[in-house]
């Protein structure tokens, strides 16, 4: 049976404007067809000249799904916010020995959900990591991505020094994993004309690790009802990296959507529940009513768009963030730690009035048992701020699959037990500092 794929999921696979897959059709580069729901779009079997198209027709995503760990490997989260990336890691086989986390609710959120975490609530520059040399597997962390300063610029630790990437690396430099990965947004690939990544690259290197090369993960490819971007950084042990090779996941089979995420199918076996939500002021309300599902402020009447936009309406740029009501038969847009600012606005498709907590966990591919601590302010920043879970946990079984690389060549007993007991006494030490 022949695979659809619409005109703009197309477009968002391949990061290319609406307007070129319209051309492509327009053109006979590949056929156009419609639905059975009158929804332009294509065969993806008829595009398969297009890399990305496929490799989700070719995928072994179902395979990859068998992939497990030979030993216990044991893993330290930084940076650990609401769970996302620890969560993901956890389903593909890893086991955290520690995870820290300065956000008291998203802390609250962890110990919650995972009572057996050991969870340190603590500045990651207050943290001393060197009870747990020679004992960890992996670590991993989406350090924040704060400015960098260049004095040099000689591409080395010391060129990190103040930020928290400088942080990550200390942890790094003091555990010693075998692996270790980072996640950032995609623009700090090019960030500074290129100068911040040489400097990571220089750091990593000056660490005794190999770096792969970083890749830009596509959320919409791993079975993640969202348009969101990674960039993903895997390091390899200088020792050990000669002798193994990461491959980077393969994607699921379609593109998933917001019907996806709110019913029962792919993603969920029944309707997302309900949950607490903000609410539009009865002007706004009004406002976003007029606009239609996958609209925004040029939707509107032109007299409405010019009031709803002050002196936006008349400055350069698309702002098609302003009044966005999203369409349920694509993915959202990127969520951010609100829904309803009015830069970056997610209103529900058919509903007026923004995503609710549960809507924005299931985008983010969280499972519906997994509680969020705090109020509702705090809770959507948890989300939006998360890495998706089923994005990590495709992650995670690549570096799974490395890990039983690296065991076969340089077998090791699991020192999990007495790291976790390790840390344990860490926390007590730091529970003792604090006075708590």
């Amino acid at each position: 049976m022949a695979t659809f794929i619409s005109a703009n999921n197309l477009a968002d696979l391949l990061g290319v404007s609406i307007s070129t897959v319209k051309k492509w059709s327009e053109k006979g580069v590949y056929t156009g067809i419609k639905n059975t729901d009158g929804k332009h779009g294509f065969y993806m079997e008829e595009l398969k000249d297009i890399v990305p198209v496929r490799q989700m027709l070719e995928t072994k995503w179902d395979e990859e799904a068998f992939v497990t760990p030979r030993r216990a490997f044991s893993s330290v989260e930084l940076f650990a916010g609401a769970g996302g990336l620890a969560l993901g890691m956890q389903m593909a086989g890893f086991r955290h020995v520690l995870l820290n986390e300065v956000d008291s609710m998203a802390c609250k959120t962890l110990k919650y959900n995972r009572p057996d975490w050991n969870v340190i609530e603590e500045d990651i520059h207050n943290i001393d990591f060197k009870p747990l040399h020679g004992m960890v597997d992996f670590l991993s962390g989406g350090f924040p991505c704060q400015a960098f300063s260049y004095a040099g610029k000689k591409g080395g630790l010391n060129d990190t020094r103040g930020t928290l990437f400088f942080e990550l690396a200390r942890a790094v430099n003091e555990i010693r994993p075998k692996v270790f990965m980072c996640e950032n947004v995609k623009g700090l690939m090019s960030h500074d004309g290129g100068n911040t990544m040489n400097v990571i690259r220089g750091a990593i290197d000056e660490l005794g690790y190999t770096l792969v090369e970083p890749k830009v993960l596509k959320a919409i490819m791993y079975k993640v009802p969202q348009k969101r971007e990674r960039l993903i950084f895997v390091a390899i042990r200088d020792d050990l990296a000669p002798h193994v090779e990461f491959h980077w996941p393969d994607p699921y089979k379609r593109v998933m959507t917001l019907r996806d995420a709110f019913f029962r199918g792919d993603l969920y076996s029944d309707k997302v529940p309900d949950s607490d939500g903000q609410s539009y002021p009865e002007k706004k309300a009004r406002v976003m009513a007029m606009v239609p599902e996958g609209g925004d402020w040029r939707s509107l009447p032109i007299e409405e768009q010019k009031r709803y936009m002050g002196g936006s309406f008349y400055l350069g740029g698309g702002k098609t963030g302003m009044a966005r009501r999203l369409s349920m038969d694509e993915p959202s847009l990127t969520l951010t730690c609100a829904p309803a600012q009015k830069q970056t606005e997610r209103c529900h498709p058919v509903e007026t009035r923004p995503l609710t907590v549960r809507e924005y966990a299931r985008i983010q591919t969280f499972p519906d048992s997994w509680i969020f601590h705090g109020n509702i302010t705090a809770k959507y920043k948890q989300i939006g701020n998360a890495v998706p879970v089923n994005l990590a946990y495709a992650v995670g079984r690549s570096l799974i699959r490395l890990f039983n690389d690296i065991d076969r060549f340089h077998q090791e007993d699991s020192q999990f037990d007495k790291a976790n007991e390790t840390v344990r006494g860490m926390n007590t030490k730091q529970l003792e500092i604090t006075g708590l």
